[in-house]
């Protein structure tokens, strides 16, 4: 793990109050959907808008990969994903003896919860993919055996059964009864079978509504911050809200319905804006706001097609190749804010190159946390200083893999054949800082620096 030691003395002379943390992260939404980073949105997002305007912008933050499961993981370890075997249907992703980014907070004073979808695994109890649990007994494995003091959401994504609630290791609600497939293909918006309403057959618990399962995680953390503001508040809180949203089903409640320029689905975007809108009320009202460091982001790109941007005008990757599943940028970078009164300065564009996997070091120097294991966070670089400055000038750092394929390198990003991308006959490498829409393939053109780069991911992989 790389810690600017510079900062760290700064911060151990100064001895600053240790922020309460929030880190809302939505679920496959574009960098060009927030219209604070794309001003052509179809879609109004004001309080995401204003949250941008209190704090710093990230135009070069990418997620831990291009689909759910490695994002999260990079978020939770410090690691790059290609460490790790990411399938949650096997089991916990993460090893039971890794340190994870609420078990180091937590070892260092902090409360921690988590809300929302968790999707890193938990043990199996029957090798039936549609029974998977044992409902009889705790749920072990999960964000309540991986550090988090309390956790209430569910296993995956929400078009993935078994649907059901998760509190800390119990079901508030087994999936006993059994929800039909659905889909919006051939529906008034022609969305395909992995766009629009779309879920799939499964079990289901009694308590479990799609529609209102965003509402459900968004009330259930505005009650945590409620009762911490009411409580002893002893110790700092870090609180991790994972919304399903706007990943499908595409279900907006009736008030965003056909309010936004990007049908259904930038309706569902809006209702993710609003979401964030009441936390944040959340905390100015519980007089929580000016010591909480609250981040934005998303795990991944969008289901967006170009003949969606082509039909809504609007390009929810904001003019990026690619989308979700993609090694384009369209598929990784993602609308990146924070915002800390007082601290971050208002209104603030950071040019900085930052990846998941650097809020590990990032949270570990700006709350002092000692006595790390050595194996922690390896992948991990911290961005203090660049949220203490914005606009500081940015600085280079170790090379990032987005997938087993691709690897960004400075200004250099390289994918070779098989990497997550529409076109795999051929390797790929661009010059982002040049061509940030890579449209210039230069894989033939510089060869030396191809094997260069080949050699770094190798190394990596190794590793």
């Amino acid at each position: 793990m790389l810690v600017p030691s510079a900062v760290t003395c700064l911060h151990a002379q100064e001895k600053p109050k240790r922020p309460n943390i929030l880190f809302i992260l939505a679920d496959d939404m574009g960098y060009g959907d927030p219209h604070t980073f794309n001003a052509n949105s179809q879609i109004p997002t004001p309080h995401l808008d204003r949250l941008a305007a209190s704090g710093a912008r990230f135009t070069d933050a990418h997620s831990g990969g291009s689909v759910c499961v490695p994002s999260r993981y990079a978020l939770m370890t410090g690691r790059f994903a290609v460490r790790g075997e990411m399938n949650p249907r096997k089991g916990p992703v993460i090893d039971q003896e890794r340190m994870t980014v609420p078990a180091m907070l937590k070892a260092n004073g902090y409360q921690t919860a988590m809300v929302g979808k968790w999707h890193l695994g938990f043990v199996r109890t029957d090798d039936d993919n549609a029974v998977m649990y044992d409902y009889s007994q705790p749920l072990t494995g999960g964000p309540a055996d991986r550090g988090f003091d309390s956790f209430f959401g569910m296993h995956a994504s929400l078009d993935i059964p078994p649907y059901f609630y998760i509190r800390d290791r119990q079901p508030t609600s087994p999936p006993t009864e059994t929800i039909e497939a659905h889909d919006s293909v051939g529906g008034p918006q022609n969305w395909n079978n992995i766009q629009g309403a779309f879920w799939r057959e499964g079990f289901i618990g009694s308590d479990f509504e799609m529609e209102q399962v965003t509402p459900r995680f968004t009330d259930e953390t505005t009650k945590y911050l409620k009762n911490y503001a009411d409580g002893e508040r002893k110790k700092p809180f870090f609180c991790y809200l994972a919304l399903p949203s706007p990943h499908t089903p595409w279900l907006p409640l009736e008030k965003y319905r056909g309010k936004s320029g990007a049908g259904m689905y930038g309706d569902f975007v809006m209702q993710v804006d609003d979401t964030v809108g009441q936390i944040i009320s959340a905390l100015e009202k519980t007089g929580l706001r000016d010591n909480t460091l609250v981040f934005f982001s998303s795990d991944n790109g969008p289901v967006w097609y170009d003949k969606d941007t082509e039909r809504f005008d609007h390009s929810s990757t904001g003019g990026l190749r690619g989308m979700k599943f993609s090694s384009w940028e369209g598929g990784h970078r993602m609308p990146f804010i924070a915002s800390w009164p007082g601290t971050i300065e208002p209104n603030t564009t950071c040019e900085q190159t930052i990846v998941f996997s650097d809020m590990f070091a990032t949270l570990a120097e700006l709350t002092g946390a000692e006595d790390l294991p050595e194996s922690a966070g390896e992948d991990s670089v911290s961005f203090l200083p660049y949220l203490l400055d914005p606009k500081k000038p940015p600085s280079e750092r170790p090379p990032i893999v987005h997938d087993g394929r691709t690897i960004r390198d400075g200004d250099w990003k390289l994918i070779l054949p098989g990497g997550r991308r529409r076109n795999e006959s051929s390797g790929e490498l661009y010059n982002l800082k040049e061509d940030l829409f890579e449209q210039h393939n230069l894989y033939q053109k510089q060869p030396e620096r191809v094997q260069r780069m080949k050699d770094r991911l190798n190394a990596i992989m190794k590793s």
